[in-house]
């Protein structure tokens, strides 16, 4: 299948993914490979947080610790590879975003909290796929954590719905 390549020189492009070509000609002689980058992928690794989590009422009672794992894929604006930083995601924001939601709510439930963490950092209409993965600590008296795990992958449908 081929592909419409919009070229300036030093960056090709086709309308579904990324292809760099002698990105930097000024990077101290550098030989810049050909690459297809389609996807770049954040991970927020430990993210540690406390928070209202649980339905018992010693839960209830007072902020227990969270430790939050993010995966975000996203489609990557060949700017980000000239330092263009607006057409790269935004992860300080984002997690930004999500230690004031966690840290200021209020949750009965794991499943809830994975569930909104994971549609803040499903927002940005470039992300394809979000997992994310949220232990609590001492949950059980014997494992060291219980932990949830949830995914979004963005499909057609999520793009005509947007239109």
């Amino acid at each position: 299948m081929a592909h419409a390549l919009i070229n300036d020189g030093r960056n090709a492009v086709d309308e579904n993914n990324v292809t760099l070509a002698n990105l930097d000609a000024d990077n101290a002689g550098m030989d810049m490979p050909c690459l297809r980058v389609t996807t770049s992928v954040i991970n927020v690794r430990n993210l540690r947080l406390r928070t209202f989590i649980g339905f018992n009422p010693e839960e209830r009672a007072k902020k227990q610790d969270v430790v939050i794992n993010i995966e975000i894929a996203y489609r990557i604006g060949v700017g980000a590879f000239r330092d263009d930083v607006d057409d790269a995601l935004n992860y300080r924001n984002i997690t930004k975003n999500v230690i004031e939601h966690v840290e200021g709510g209020q949750f009965l439930l794991l499943e809830r909290l994975v569930f909104e963490v994971l549609a803040m950092c499903s927002d940005d209409p470039r992300v394809n796929r979000t997992r994310v993965t949220i232990d609590k600590p001492h949950a059980l008296r014997f494992a060291d954590s219980v932990s949830l795990t949830m995914e979004h992958q963005a499909d057609e449908y999520d793009s005509e719905e947007d239109k």
